[in-house]
């Protein structure tokens, strides 16, 4: 180096990428009375989608957002978030879905109060429910198509194995066996069945390789992680993200994490688990064995080495690695209360503890049940989060204003600007748009299919014809022409 010069001098600037999060949330109808329930979760998923359908003609619709909101298989209520490239707007969208369920679900209940229906509509943003059915959040991770890829998707696993000492978002394990119920660290960790694999539901995997990029074919392909919990507090999901965009460009630029593969990363998911100390011992690949939390000290070691002298870091870049460490420091001393403002898992235990010893029970009492699903409960009537963040005990990285501005308006950088901005005008003048992740289309078919093949382009002429088409009829029709 020079003498004097800046070791930031001709550094790149922080790596755009663009990452989403897809959640499946489950639905349940409640009687306020203390009734059985009035709808069964198929019922209670087609009213909830009722004004979705009335306004779209369809359960499967993109938003303002840029976004995706639809029912999935088995009726489970799916918000698939715009594209994003800074993790801002990936919070700020994330919430934003969770604020447009929250709401269908207030509608649900207020239609069903007025057909004198006694029930109460409740979204979880969870991944299981009381009859052990599982399903999903899904992180998806753009990358540039390399013949490696699937030696890098591999490489990520042991982390993906042990993220959830951070990352999980806390769960009760049942008693079985004569054994007590006791706090676990994931609700997904026992749902995955594969390591990488292109299916989804049969033999589940942590990373689903099916080739579908979702943008040009020749240029990228689509990391697809299936193995992560739905998340309430902005910390996780911040984490979560944050963590794995760093390591894929860690990757990306020649790293190696093959000294860390595990022999069996589906059993040792399960062990990580269930020990809150991050001392679960896992088999090695290469002989020996690791901790959960040696892995992930290992693998924030080498990425803060990488940013240190290859990357700049956006601030809440920053601030993710900042909770990676105090969060591992935190499991290390056996206090999660170090971290529960910020990481679910710790939040949700701070809770049922406090709960348990007020009531001198155990978590085998229905009421931690309750509890623990409370935590989960998006509607700002039923949930815990709202009255969490207004008092300080959970952090808030984006403020709810950026979040409920997200509910109408697409990240203004990527592809989601063109599709949420030809969305509202499509609603707005009731004009009939066909949409999906990579084409807009008039119904008519008077123009041609645009192909938005490029995720990271937020400005088209095409659309911008597109637009000034559909503006044009809606002035003809409003003049009566």
């Amino acid at each position: 180096m020079q003498k004097g010069a800046s070791r930031d001098e001709g550094r790149p600037p922080p790596a755009r990428r663009v990452f989403g999060i897809e959640t499946e949330f489950g639905v349940t109808c409640a009687s306020t009375r203390g009734g059985p329930p009035p709808l069964d979760a198929d019922q209670a998923a087609r009213e909830l989608f009722e004004p979705v359908v009335q306004r779209g003609r369809s359960s499967n619709v993109f938003t303002r957002s840029g976004g995706r909101l639809y029912l999935d298989v088995g009726s489970h209520p799916e918000y698939a978030t715009a594209e994003c490239d800074r993790l801002e707007d990936l919070l700020a969208q994330d919430r934003a879905g969770e604020l447009v369920m929250a709401d269908l679900a207030d509608q649900a209940t207020s239609r069903l109060s007025r057909a004198g229906v006694d029930g109460r509509v409740h979204l979880l943003k969870t991944n299981s429910d009381t009859q052990g059915n599982g399903f999903g959040c899904h992180e998806n991770y753009l990358v540039h198509r390399r013949s490696s890829f699937l030696d890098e998707v591999r490489a990520l696993v042991p982390h993906l194995v042990t993220r959830q000492l951070l990352v999980g978002s806390g769960h009760i394990l049942p008693a079985a066996g004569g054994a007590p119920a006791r706090y676990v660290l994931s609700q997904r960790a026992d749902q995955v069945w594969e390591t990488v694999s292109s299916a989804t539901t049969r033999a589940r995997p942590m990373v689903n390789t099916r080739d579908e990029p979702l943008a040009r074919a020749e240029d990228y392909r689509r990391v697809h992680v299936i193995v992560g919990d739905s998340n309430i507090a902005q910390g996780s999901t911040l984490l979560k993200v944050a963590s794995v965009d760093l390591l894929l460009d860690y990757l990306e630029s020649g790293g190696d994490l093959s000294d860390l593969a595990l022999a069996d990363p589906v059993r040792a998911v399960r062990d990580t688990c269930r020990d809150l100390t991050g001392g679960a011992l896992l088999e090695r690949d290469m002989g020996g064995t690791i901790t959960a939390r040696e892995v992930q000290e290992e693998h924030l070691r080498r990425v803060r080495s990488h940013v240190q002298y290859h990357r700049d870091l956006t601030g809440l870049q920053a601030a993710a690695l900042d909770l990676w460490e105090r969060g591992l420091q935190a499991v290390a001393a056996g206090d999660p209360d170090l971290v529960a403002d910020e990481l679910d898992w710790a939040a949700k235990l701070r809770l049922l503890t406090r709960l348990t010893e007020r009531l001198g029970t155990d978590l085998s009492d229905p009421r931690a049940a309750r509890l623990a699903l409370a935590y989960h409960d998006v509607s700002a009537t039923a949930g815990l989060r709202d009255r969490l963040e207004a008092s300080g005990a959970l952090r808030c990285y984006v403020d709810r204003e950026a979040c409920q501005a997200a509910v109408d308006t697409p990240p203004a950088t990527t592809r989601a600007h063109l599709r949420g901005r030809a969305v509202a005008l499509a609603e707005d003048t009731r004009q009939d748009l066909t949409v999906d992740w990579v084409s807009l289309r008039l119904d008519d078919g008077s123009l041609p299919v645009i192909s938005l093949r490029d995720p990271f382009a937020s400005a088209d002429e095409r659309v911008d014809a597109l637009m000034a088409e559909m503006e044009s009829r809606s002035g003809r029709l409003s003049a009566g022409v």
